[in-house]
């Protein structure tokens, strides 16, 4: 249906007539889903915390990554229940997670290398605790995010990265204190 057509100063308007969205269709489409990712995989939450909870004793203990995380996490719990979330949302297409993790990860001091460190102990830790299906499942998920946020990084520092391109922090040299 066209509106806005009887005078000439207005703009015109396009709407397209269908029914509203179904909430309950969609979420049994939800449902369904979820469902069959969790018959494909094996990932239930169970799963899911214990991941979380390793990947990130791991970070903790981490000589390279580990001082960003503890220099900006005070209490672990509301974080590890946040990433619980977020990884239900991304293997399990739950929907649970509502944040916005790009705008959390563009100020920090981070680069290529801290992308691949955290996919390291990532992967390690997805193959140590779930079956190999599910662990696949994680790990393409997570060099996806890893990808994502390395790309944001890098704009959020003016730099753009071509394809096959990795972004690098500028390394500032030493240089004596002048006198």
């Amino acid at each position: 249906m066209l509106l806005g057509m009887d005078t000439p100063e207005r703009t015109l308007a396009f709407r397209i007539d269908r029914p509203a969205p179904n909430r309950a269709e969609a979420a049994a489409r939800r449902d369904a889903a979820v469902a069959r990712i969790r018959a494909e995989t094996g990932i239930d939450e169970a799963m899911i915390d214990a991941l979380v909870e390793g990947f990130y004793a791991r970070v903790r203990e981490d000589d390279f990554i580990g001082p960003i995380f503890a220099e900006r996490i005070d209490d672990w719990g509301p974080h590890l229940a946040q990433m619980k979330l977020f990884w239900s949302s991304v293997a399990l297409s739950t929907g649970v997670y509502q944040g916005r993790p790009m705008p959390k990860h563009l100020p920090l001091p981070i680069d290529a290398r801290h992308f691949d460190q955290w996919l390291k102990l990532f992967e390690a830790t997805a193959h140590e605790l779930c079956p190999p299906v599910a662990a696949e499942h994680f790990i393409v998920r997570a060099r996806r995010i890893a990808e994502s946020l390395e790309l944001g990084v890098a704009d959020a520092n003016g730099v753009m990265v071509g394809p096959g391109e990795r972004y690098r922090r500028p390394e500032t040299s030493w240089a004596p204190a002048a006198d």
